[in-house]
């Protein structure tokens, strides 16, 4: 299956349930920024990461985006930033 490249942004209202998120999110893709992750996902790992959430969130005050950029052999022209450059994590294999 071929990987995208998607950005997880999220706000969730209740400190423990945003350490779930953070921990989830930790194995799903590269931390950005504070509720910022970027990840490189299959259509399975995106429904995985889905169910893993919504195990999680409460729907009715949480929000979690995913903001797809496309194929991930042509994601490095697509990030551009203001201050700071943006260091992108190298892409390996990981073993879960």
């Amino acid at each position: 299956m071929a990987q995208r490249d998607i950005v997880v942004v999220y706000d969730i209202s209740d400190p423990d349930r945003l350490r779930k998120v953070y921990k989830i999110m930790l194995g799903a893709g590269q931390h950005v920024q504070k509720s910022v992750f970027r990840c490189a996902l299959s259509a399975r790992s995106r429904q995985e990461l889905i169910m893993a959430l919504e195990g999680v969130i409460d729907t009715r005050d949480d929000q979690v985006l995913f903001v797809d950029l496309g194929p991930l052999d042509t994601q490095a022209a697509r990030v551009e930033h203001l201050g700071r450059p943006y260091q992108a994590e190298e892409r390996k294999a990981r073993i879960l």
